[in-house]
């Protein structure tokens, strides 16, 4: 018999698969296989902090450029503008008056000098009696003209904050009409006035005289230097003064041994006379004042 195409021999029974196609197929199978997703929970937890450090930079990069594109430009100032604000600043508040930063200076030294003996604390001319000090040593040493003190029984002062003591006449210069007085009770704050040398004083120059004329005070006047180097006769015509500094500033009686100070407030003289005629015994607009390099020459200071 005439075997067919397909033989016994090659043909494998159906329904059977061969035990290394079985395997091929397990291998394929495993190869293929995809590994399992991870979830977005896993991947932020896993890159939390990378990734808030980023966001924070951008952030903080996003401000500084805001920042720089919203700010405005600087205003730029021109001599008008500071012009115009010193113009306001003067109108809403002017500036103190030499006398006034004059007399703020030394007002803490003026004293008031009352000499005390038979008849004066009550003749109908008191004013005689009554003059001006300036302290010059913070212990209590005062400066004042000799003819206020001459012949007094009992010489008082009294000072800035209303304390009056008693005070002896230590020192007297009757060439220059000076005495040097020491109190013998001072304040707990007592300051001394500055003293600056008239040897370079200008006729012209600004000075405040500050005392208490007629007992009124402490007042303050302001003038300028009129001349230097002056001579003064008393007027009963027993002393002659020389060397004087001649100013206008207002003086009378009682304004004597008060200082006479230029504008930074320094004692550059002690008020000692006013020139008056006999129709008028006021002011007419002359007075002198020693040098204080005189003055302090009484006081035993060493000389500028």
């Amino acid at each position: 018999m005439k075997k067919g195409f397909y033989s016994a021999n090659v043909r494998k029974p159906a329904g059977r698969i061969p035990a290394e196609a079985a395997s091929l197929r397990e291998v394929q199978t495993k190869e293929v296989a995809k590994p399992p997703r991870r979830g977005w929970r896993e991947l932020y937890k896993r890159h939390e902090k990378s990734s808030i450090f980023v966001a924070g930079a951008a952030l903080a990069v996003i401000l500084v450029a805001l920042h720089g594109s919203l700010a405005p430009a600087p205003l730029r100032i021109t001599q008008d503008d500071i012009d115009q604000a010193v113009a306001r600043t003067l109108e809403t508040k002017p500036l103190p008056s030499p006398a006034m930063k004059a007399y703020q200076a030394v007002r803490s030294s003026i004293v008031r000098v009352r000499a005390i003996g038979d008849g004066l604390e009550y003749d109908e001319y008191m004013h005689r009696a009554t003059g001006s000090g300036v302290v010059i040593i913070d212990k209590g040493v005062i400066l004042t003209s000799l003819h206020v003190v001459a012949g007094a029984s009992l010489v008082r002062v009294q000072f800035e904050d209303g304390l009056e003591s008693e005070a002896a006449i230590i020192s007297t210069q009757p060439e220059n009409d000076l005495a040097v007085l020491q109190a013998k009770q001072i304040p707990d704050d007592l300051q001394a006035a500055t003293l600056r040398s008239a040897k370079h004083l200008i006729e012209g120059e600004h000075v405040t005289a500050i005392g208490f004329p007629f007992g009124i005070g402490p007042s303050v006047s302001h003038g300028v230097i009129s001349g230097l180097k002056r001579e003064y006769q008393s007027p009963d015509g027993e002393r002659i003064l020389s060397n004087l500094i001649q100013f206008d500033a207002a003086a009378n009686p009682g304004s004597s041994g008060g200082p006479l100070v230029n504008a930074a407030g320094e004692v550059i003289g002690i008020i000692t006379a006013i020139l008056s005629t006999a129709e008028k015994a006021g002011f007419s607009g002359i007075a002198f004042a020693v040098p204080i390099e005189l003055a302090a020459g009484a006081a035993g200071l060493p000389p500028f």
